[in-house]
């Protein structure tokens, strides 16, 4: 069967993105064209270095190391046993080791990185670090990878930052082989719906903290990843849809045959790629062509809005200049064809049970809105992705999966979606540009015109909320929450109370220049306000009582103030000095801080990663 054409509008902004990338990808590919070895990497090494790098080693991976024939490969892990999505990571290195050893390769334990848990520190200041973890992860990564003793990679993370900060230190290292390797999802617990339901009351004070703990502690209960569509999951999709997991491998559960039957096989599959036959790296399987299909994957799903930043973020890496504007573009055209909480009932194990990662790339390739000729860590084509992994007795085999979605009210084909286009699009206005999310905002609440009331913090929002002040038709703006500001905390705690005011049939909507992320629910939001307050941005302008206008069906964010009055305006509320930056391991991150690029170009703090440019602090 022919290959279906790729539609104009994937094309045209696949296109673009090649043609503004053309001299950044290319001095990217040449970089790790001439970092590639032709045999084991470590051949290079002095005596004496070598001999450091197997000194610790016994038996048969001794001989290997210092034989120079077997590739080596780095494991890299996010391992802890806080982080419930982390936790069964404590097994994969000792099966990573068997099974490539098994293959003729010698695996070892390279390196690990941080994980902090968003949920944790949700409303606290170490949440202030959350985003900047990312460009931790990533150093850290390369550090592990720095040693110039391995031929390829397993990057072992699942959550928020630490899978695009893994994915990005690997880049940098993108002559490599690298392939992800996720814990899956914890057991269906509470229901998301119940769960948010508690959460309201509590914020109303009709509900205690013994209930609100009991109903958390349902939802939040056992190893394995959060079961909503947050970020953690919207990583785990969007890359396996990019080629970089095997085939199958995002959602299949922790403490199973199966969960380990995958793991094994990745270290099996990087010791491959490393030679020359199927040799693979990274740098390659992350494409322009890649890079678009991890978008509309995104898009297609209403996923997290934290990967209009990590994939800007990720993309650069690789020398490849991705925009709000493609996808923007591309949300016109890519359907809504999942219902997972918040923008619905069911969870991502129910997404799954309904055909899952599978069913979507086929019934996207089948529309023509995914680039089928990619190179994967499976092999050439993203065809293969349609298939699902199985256990026959003790062997993995993949099989085909059902044409239909099991369960139209979670999965749908593209014929027949949720809606005709994507579940995130971007506003801009006189206030700048922003991402809103509005696959779990119902129609009627998607155009909101009513005054500001201006917070330069979550805890003056809810003081307000508490006191009553709230109860009426109003946008609330969190201002010098954005990146150079404060590190750009998710805003979640926001959510009860402002659900809470909406549910009394007042007109509500948020502006901020901070983050909101996968846990966006029914309140329209409009988030990653760029430019932030804290650099100079409109935002910083905004004065209580005026007449703000969100509109999501137009793509309008704007105040209704003159120009030549906003303009006069004095900055209020100026980013906090650094002396009040400190406790909870802030004052570390001082120098990220003032390093730190804009949310619409990732809000990185390494600039441009070709040649010449490295290291090279992002503009504001």
């Amino acid at each position: 069967m022919p290959p279906v054409p790729v539609h104009p509008v994937v094309e045209e902004v696949t296109r673009r993105i090649a043609h503004r990338s053309a001299a950044s990808r290319s001095a990217y590919l040449d970089r790790i064209a001439g970092a590639r070895s032709t045999g084991p990497a470590r051949a290079g090494l002095a005596c004496g270095n070598l001999a450091h790098g197997f000194a610790a080693c016994s038996g048969t991976d001794r001989l290997a190391l210092s034989g120079l024939r077997k590739p080596g490969i780095a494991i890299i892990s996010a391992y802890n046993d806080l982080l419930s999505a982390h936790q069964p990571l404590h097994e994969y290195p000792e099966w990573i080791k068997a099974a490539a050893r098994e293959a003729g390769g010698v695996a070892q334990f390279a390196g690990g990185v941080p994980a902090m848990c968003d949920g944790i520190t949700q409303g606290r200041d170490g949440m202030e670090l959350s985003l900047f973890s990312r460009e931790v992860i990533a150093m850290a990564t390369g550090i592990a990878l720095s040693h110039e003793m391995f031929d390829g990679a397993l990057l072992l993370g699942v959550c928020d930052k630490i899978v695009p900060g893994l994915l990005i230190g690997a880049l940098s290292f993108g002559h490599l082989p690298a392939i992800l390797v996720p814990a899956g999802p914890m057991a269906s617990g509470l229901p998301n719906k119940e769960k948010a339901r508690v959460r309201q009351l509590f914020a109303e004070g009709r509900a205690t903290r013994e209930e609100l703990l009991e109903a958390e502690s349902a939802s939040y209960h056992s190893a394995g990843t959060c079961t909503f569509y947050g970020t953690a999951n919207s990583n785990q999709l969007v890359v396996e849809v990019m080629g970089l997991h095997l085939p199958g491998a995002s959602f299949v559960p922790p403490g199973t045959p199966l969960r380990r039957a995958l793991t094994e096989e990745a270290a099996r599959r990087v010791v491959a790629l490393s030679r020359e036959d199927e040799y693979t790296p990274v740098g390659a399987v992350v494409s322009e062509r890649s890079v678009v299909n991890g978008v509309v994957s995104l898009l297609a799903t209403g996923g997290s809005t934290n990967h209009t930043m990590h994939l800007v973020a990720i993309a650069a890496a690789a020398g490849i200049q991705l925009t709000w504007d493609d996808f923007a573009d591309l949300s016109s055209v890519v359907p809504l064809l999942a219902s997972v909480y918040p923008n619905g009932s069911a969870d991502i194990n129910h997404f799954h049970a309904a055909g899952g990662v599978q069913f979507l790339i086929g019934t996207l390739l089948d529309a023509g809105l995914l680039h089928e000729d990619v190179r994967t860590v499976a092999g050439d084509g993203l065809h293969r992705y349609r298939r699902e992994p199985v256990l026959d007795g003790d062997r993995l085999t993949w099989r085909e999966v059902p044409t239909r979605s099991l369960d139209e009210t979670v999965l749908r084909p593209a014929g027949a979606p949720f809606a005709p286009d994507g579940g995130l699009r971007m506003l801009s206005g006189n206030l700048g540009r922003a991402v809103i999310k509005v696959s779990a905002v119902a129609h009627e609440h998607r155009v909101v015109r009513a005054p500001a009331r201006v917070f330069t913090g979550q805890q003056g929002f809810l003081d307000a909320f508490r006191a009553g002040e709230l109860d009426r038709d109003v946008v609330v703006v969190i201002r010098h929450q954005g990146p150079r500001a404060n590190g750009m905390p998710e805003l979640h705690g926001l959510t009860p109370a402002l659900g809470a005011l909406m549910d009394r049939g007042h007109r509500i909507a948020l502006i901020t220049d901070g983050r909101m992320s996968g846990a966006s629910g029914k309140v329209p939001a409009a988030i990653q306000l760029t430019p932030e307050a804290a650099a100079g941005g409109p935002l910083a302008r905004i004065e209580d009582g005026d007449e703000v206008v969100l509109d999501a069906t137009t793509g309008r964010l704007d105040v209704l103030v003159e120009a030549t009055e906003l303009a006069r305006r004095p900055l209020r509320d100026g980013p906090a000095d650094e002396a009040s930056w400190t406790g909870t391991g802030r004052e570390l991150f001082t120098a990220l801080r003032r390093a730190v690029g804009p949310a619409d170009q990732g809000a990185s703090v390494f600039g441009s990663m070709t040649p010449g440019h490295f290291g090279a602090p992002a503009r504001v």
